[in-house]
Order: C-alpha cells, then sequence, then structure tokens
C-alpha cells in the first residue's frame, strides 16, 4: 500500500495515518478507485470490501449480508445464482412502455360530439328544406347548406371511426403494459427472495470461521457470536474475507494498527 496526501508518502503493509489531515471517506474513496483528496496505492477491492473494508464506530452491519460478501470473496458461489441471471436477464430485457388511453377515450369523446352535433345539424337542414318545398319556396342555399353539412357529417363519422380503432389499440397497448409492469413486479419479488436465500446459504459457507473470529477477538464478545456489536461483526467478517485492498480502521479495537493488521490479515490504512 502506499498513501500519498501530495505532502506525505507513506508505504507498508500498515500505514498509521491519524497524525494527517485525512477523511475516512478520501481513503475509502481512493481504495475503491474513486475521485479523492489524496491517492492510494493499493490491489483492487474484493466484494467484501463495500461491506467491511471500513470499520468506524458508527458502522451499521447486517452480519449475514457480511458474510455472505466474505464468501464471496473468496470464490463461494450459491445454489441460486443461476437461476439470480437468468431473472436479472429477464428484467434487464423486459420493457415497460407508458401507456394511456386517456387521450384516445378524450379523442372518441370529442369525435362522438362533433358527430351528433353535425347529425342534429344535418336533420336541421332537411327539416327546413322540406318545409320550404311544401311552400313551394326557393331551396338552392338551403340544399347547399345541406350538402356541406352532410360532407362534414361523413368526415365526422370517419374521423369518429379512425378515433374509436385508435383507443382499441391504446387499450390494448394499456393492458400490455400492465401486464408488463405485474410481470416485472413478479420478476423482483422473485429475484429478492433468490438473493435472501442466496445470501443465506453463502453465510452459512462461513458461519462456523466467523463464530471462531469472534471467539478470537482481543476484546469481551458475546456468547452468541451472531448477536456482537456491529464492529465485532464488521471486524470479524472481514478477518474471513478476501479483501485484498487495505482496511480503513477508524476504531480503537487493537493496541496498535500492526496487531490490527495480523488478526485481520489485511492491510491496514488507520485512521
Amino acid at each position: 500500500m502506499r498513501v500519498d496526501d501530495g505532502r506525505t508518502v507513506r508505504e507498508g503493509r500498515v500505514v498509521d495515518a491519524r497524525d494527517l489531515d485525512l477523511s475516512r471517506a478520501d481513503a475509502v474513496a481512493a481504495i475503491r478507485g474513486d475521485a479523492a483528496a489524496l491517492s492510494v496505492a493499493c490491489p483492487d477491492p474484493g466484494p467484501a470490501h463495500e461491506r467491511v473494508g471500513e470499520v468506524y464506530p458508527e458502522l451499521s452491519v447486517s452480519i449475514r449480508g457480511a458474510l455472505a460478501a466474505a464468501a464471496r470473496s473468496r470464490g463461494h458461489t450459491a445454489p441460486q445464482d443461476d437461476r439470480i441471471a437468468e431473472i436479472e436477464s429477464e428484467l434487464a430485457a423486459l420493457t415497460v412502455p407508458d401507456a394511456s388511453t386517456r387521450p384516445a377515450r378524450e379523442d372518441v369523446a370529442e369525435r362522438a360530439a362533433a358527430v351528433e352535433r353535425l347529425d342534429e345539424r344535418v336533420a336541421e337542414l332537411r327539416g327546413r328544406v322540406q318545409a320550404l318545398r311544401e311552400r313551394d319556396a326557393e331551396t338552392d342555399a338551403v340544399e347547399a347548406d345541406l350538402a356541406a353539412a352532410m360532407r362534414d357529417l361523413t368526415e365526422a363519422r370517419t374521423d369518429l371511426i379512425a378515433a374509436r380503432e385508435n383507443h382499441e389499440a391504446a387499450t390494448e397497448a394499456a393492458r400490455a403494459a400492465r401486464d408488463a409492469r405485474e410481470r416485472r413486479m413478479e420478476l423482483e419479488d422473485r429475484l429478492a427472495n433468490l438473493r435472501r436465500a442466496a445470501r443465506e446459504a453463502l453465510a452459512n459457507d462461513l458461519a462456523d470461521e466467523y463464530r471462531d473470529a469472534v471467539a478470537a477477538a482481543p476484546w469481551e464478545t458475546p456468547a452468541d457470536p451472531f448477536e456482537a456489536g456491529d464492529v465485532t461483526a464488521a471486524l470479524a467478517a472481514a478477518r474471513v474475507a478476501d479483501l485484498r485492498a487495505p482496511v480503513v480502521l477508524a476504531c480503537d479495537r487493537f493496541p496498535d494498527p500492526a496487531t490490527a493488521a495480523d488478526w485481520l490479515e489485511a492491510a491496514v490504512l488507520r485512521l
């Protein structure tokens, strides 16, 4: 490990940086390859580093989640992995389009209202033509209005038919979108259950080693290791993981950083 904050460079399996003005967030970011105010040259973090590669008093950790990540870091697999990959692939390929019948429904209503108005207009003009004929009066102007109204009515009816067809298509699209949403929810539920089962299986793989790690802690620990506090649990999980990258240690559980590195069997950046 090589730590460079722009003013000081320190190297080794153990770097005590408590006298430097380094933030824990910057140290973790640098180790994980993100932009930071300092540079840390070290191996790439393993799958467990995100869970237990940073240990500090306010830490909150899921013991079984941390153990599952530790198992992954050591190459363990879960019986559910293949099915998880299949569902993740299906979810990635699943598209849920935005679909609403409201615009099409409103268009149908407007077209239908237009047809109704024109129907009434045509009926009115026909009545006027009939009344004029009965009086032997001139009908040319009214008949011209009637012909125009009938043309408008024919066009309006055609538009209404098209609007209804669009509404049917929108309804089918909305139904397909609803089915896709339901399928996505079903897959997400299955995936969540499978991931929980996988975590449990992986955690069980390292449960005995985790118990031994808690028992080996050089401080008082509970009889049931799965009731250990978050810091103890994180350190024990880190001990059984293959972290590769340094542990950013910001808690007082060891007499010195070298002892912490030996117990964790990992490089340590002490802050």
